[in-house]
């Protein structure tokens, strides 16, 4: 849903509840749907959530990297598909992963509360986020649930500014630190990468956050996650170019503008 273009509309009020009735309506159906595929569920203590919206080209080979197991606990793949289009959903169900299908496009943010509420409705204790479009490897999973494990935080993000950034893009590379810098102040961290998706928490951290944005959720979290005083610390990680495909999250500048957006409201509805 297009919130903003339902809150300028004259009926501002009835709009707003008539849409949040109709998400909150597809949210139940694509649950229901979810439990009716696998009756009787129960997830291993490690979820590994990726939120994936036509990636056909690349979910394969992210899926098979996947540890079947960290530091002896188990872990389960789970794949929330953002809407149809190609064969993703297919190929992540060919895999073995347990597949969440939106019958249309949410929004990652959507996709992500709805994988939590899942990881945290079926026993995980442990959820790692991840993208199906190859930039992230599994095999630093280990690595970022290492300080959750051994209790020396609540929250692990991948940092690319501690690693290796493969990718070319100066712009988005400068917005890294830009965003990095801005979030720091508001929430007194200090931390390298705050747009990195890639990242391992406790089921507790979600389980605790209300979080509403539909699309550049990362900001939202990590915000939220500071202010409600979980401890958050960072990781280095490779950051590969995307295997194939392209964002879904439109160019630089419209991304970087959305996610300034997202930064604001959050700090404000946080205060």
């Amino acid at each position: 849903m297009n919130w903003e273009r339902i809150i300028s509309s004259p009926r501002d009020a009835r709009s707003l509840e008539r849409a949040k009735a109709m998400s909150e309506l597809v949210d139940d159906i694509t649950m229901k749907d979810f439990q009716a595929r696998y009756p009787g569920i129960s997830l291993k203590p490690i979820v590994a959530l990726v939120a994936a919206y036509l990636e056909q080209d690349t979910i394969a080979s992210v899926l098979s990297a996947i540890p079947n197991e960290i530091s002896g606990l188990g872990v389960s793949t789970l794949v929330i598909v953002d809407g149809p289009g190609d064969a993703t959903e297919e190929i992540a169900t060919s895999h073995g992963a347990y597949v969440c299908a939106f019958p249309f496009n949410r929004g990652h943010g959507v996709a992500l509360k709805i994988g939590y509420q899942i990881a945290c409705s079926f026993g995980a204790g442990y959820i790692v986020t991840l993208d199906a479009d190859g930039q992230n490897d599994p095999a630093e999973m280990p690595g970022l649930l290492e300080p959750i494990l051994r209790d020396s935080a609540d929250l692990v993000i991948a940092s690319r500014r501690l690693g290796v950034d493969k990718t070319t893009n100066r712009l988005r590379k400068a917005g890294v630190y830009v965003f990095a810098t801005i979030i720091n102040a508001l929430t007194r961290q200090h931390l390298t990468d705050t747009s990195n998706g890639f990242r391992a928490m406790r089921a507790d951290v979600v389980r605790n956050l209300r979080l509403e944005q539909e699309q550049y959720q990362t900001a939202e979290l990590l915000i939220a996650a500071a202010r409600s005083g979980f401890r958050i610390t960072e990781r280095p990680t490779v950051w590969h170019p995307r295997a194939a495909g392209h964002s879904k999250k439109g160019n630089d500048i419209l991304f970087g503008l959305r996610y300034a957006r997202v930064i604001a409201r959050t700090w404000f509805r946080e205060l």
